[in-house]
């Protein structure tokens, strides 16, 4: 007798060739069997083709039995662990002469085979002690009573056991190829692109074969079954009956098994109140399983920069929902780009510009001695978040948006670390000063509202009247004038909106005068102002700019205004 242990894929042959016939199956006894769940209701018997799910408590052995009538028969076993490594012997005893099937010409039922054999452990065939998917394969194997026995030391856990007589023509588990690898062909950031050989199950069979990949950042996994279960691991997937309940593996279905609603009412197994044992919850694992239909080249994306992630690929015949698992890999994402930390200088304006929900860092080292420190922030178009440490001490947080100045507290030798977030909605582009000396100041005084308001019943057909606030202190406040087309609308002038774009960038054409203007009285800080010289009927976009002592120049918001038509 010849025994071979060795992958499945050695098993497996072209499915162009005829299924051979053997005697040890009868296949319309067999598919009545497999239709007919009351045959499987004592759960240790193995059909002869079809892969079974069932469990073990820790510590419990377990034994099945399956018979073979003939001599030199072909005989293949396939045990997958799940969640916890298992123990496992298959031993053979021989058949009692009066069960071999040659007296009456019928087989006797497998109970009064198993009372007919003595209490004497049978041959050992093959044992094996690990979480591996592992195999017994014989292409010549003797007649007897086979026992499986299986046995969890570490804990309650799955497992699958696959047994047949007809292993050339049945063909269950998709083959591997020559290299069964998986590649990481690019590496990003956030991204790894993983490719694999495509299986021979599905290129040379033509078999219906889909491929799930799975991610995880712990450990690679040796099978589907052992992702399935770590997936579920706080569902009722891993709820089981008690002890001393023989249960077949076909009526379970919080076992994950395919079940009709009859049965399960009438053996009453969903109760899980009355028959379950709940394990305690436990967090949901950052596990993801996406299957991608036939593709051998894949993305994986949203990763978190340098991290080491675990990637494994399952070949699955969709036909017969069994799997095979390629070797697994793993690789660590890129780092994220370091920043680059921009140094301010005492006094002087720095440009910043920051991408969407983009990080910037500035530092700010005096070298002085100084009681105080002011931090001036322009952002030109929407608010930034910002962030200031002082040697590590956080001392301000918040938003900003418009013109701010912050005044904080100074030591001798300190160091200043800014942090700024860019908006959500585009990229920020800002202007910053930091200066130990309290009457440097660049940026012109705001009020707090910066709106242009434009009278309407002061319109001509050839002039507008406007009035904008000022500050108690004197700044120099300039207008400019633009026509526009009577389809400009808010959400153009929205994208015209970065404060920062001084006069300097308007055409002298568009300059309408400039002016001094404060008053003591904040109540009474306002200036007005009438263009002239427009035409009838037309549409204006109207800018005022605030010009501070250092020349740094912050804009209103734009107005849009109209003359009359006919006057």
């Amino acid at each position: 007798m010849l025994l071979l242990h060795c992958p499945l894929l050695l098993l497996l042959l072209p499915l162009g060739s005829r299924p051979q016939k053997l005697p040890t199956r009868d296949e319309e006894l067999f598919q009545m069997q497999i239709r007919d769940k009351a045959f499987f209701h004592d759960s240790s018997v193995i059909p002869d083709g079809a892969e079974i799910s069932s469990y073990l408590f820790r510590d419990t052995p377990k034994r099945y039995f399956f018979v073979v009538e003939e001599d030199n028969t072909p005989l293949a076993v396939t045990v997958t662990p799940c969640d916890a490594p298992l123990e496992w012997k298959l031993s053979v005893q021989e058949l009692p002469e009066e069960a071999s099937g040659e007296g009456s010409g019928e087989p006797e039922p497998l109970e009064q085979q198993k009372q007919q054999i003595t209490s004497e452990e049978g041959t050992e065939l093959f044992s094996y002690k690990g979480n591996d998917v592992e195999y017994f394969v014989s292409s010549s194997s003797p007649s007897g009573l086979y026992q499986l026995d299986l046995l969890s030391t570490e804990k309650d856990t799955h497992f699958k056991v696959y047994a047949t007589t007809t292993p050339e023509s049945d063909q269950p588990y998709p083959e591997l190829p020559y290299d069964p690898r998986i590649d990481v062909t690019s590496l990003g950031r956030t991204t790894v692109t993983l490719a694999w050989k495509p299986s021979p199950t599905a290129s040379l069979l033509k078999q219906p074969i889909q491929y799930c990949i799975v991610i995880n950042k712990e450990h690679n996994f040796k099978s589907l079954c052992a992702v399935e279960a770590k997936l579920s691991s706080d569902d009722a997937f891993m709820m089981a009956p008690k002890p001393g309940l023989d249960f077949s593996p076909f009526d379970f279905a919080h076992f994950g098994f395919p079940v009709d609603n009859n049965s399960g009412k009438e053996r009453g197994f969903l109760k899980s109140s009355k028959f379950g044992r709940q394990t305690p919850s436990k967090p949901r694992v950052d596990l993801h399983k996406v299957c991608i239909g036939n593709k051998n080249i894949f993305t994986v994306s949203d990763l978190k920069p340098d991290t080491q992630y675990y990637f494994d690929m399952f070949a699955v015949n969709t036909n017969t929902n069994m799997s095979t698992a390629y070797v697994g890999t793993f690789a660590r994402t890129k780092e994220e780009a370091k920043q680059k930390t921009v140094e301010l200088k005492d006094g002087k304006v720095t440009d910043v510009f920051i991408k969407r929900k983009g990080t910037k860092f500035l530092r700010f080292a005096p070298v002085s001695s100084h009681q105080k420190v002011t931090f001036s922030v322009h952002s030109c178009l929407d608010a930034v978040q910002i962030q200031a440490r002082r040697d590590g001490k956080l001392l301000l947080s918040q938003s900003v948006e418009g013109v701010r100045q912050f005044q904080l507290r100074g030591k001798a030798k300190a160091k200043y670390l800014i942090r700024l977030k860019g908006s959500k909605k585009g990229a920020s582009m800002l202007k910053v000063l930091a200066t130990t000396r309290p009457n440097k100041q660049s940026f012109p005084s705001l009020p707090e509202d910066t709106r242009i308001k434009a009278f309407d019943k002061l319109r001509t057909c050839s002039s507008v009247t406007v009035a904008w606030l000022g500050t108690q202190e004197r700044n120099k406040f300039c207008i400019y004038k633009r026509e526009v087309d009577d389809n400009y609308n808010e959400e153009q002038k929205k994208r015209e909106q970065n404060q920062c774009l001084g006069p300097d960038t308007r055409k002298k054409s568009e300059k309408v005068l400039c002016k001094y203007f404060h008053s003591q009285n904040i109540q009474k800080a306002v200036t007005t102002e009438t263009i002239r010289g427009l035409q009838p009927g037309k549409s204006y976009l109207l800018d005022v700019y605030v010009i501070g002592h250092g020349g740094h120049s912050v804009k209103y918001q734009s107005k849009l205004v109209k003359t009359r038509k006919f006057c």
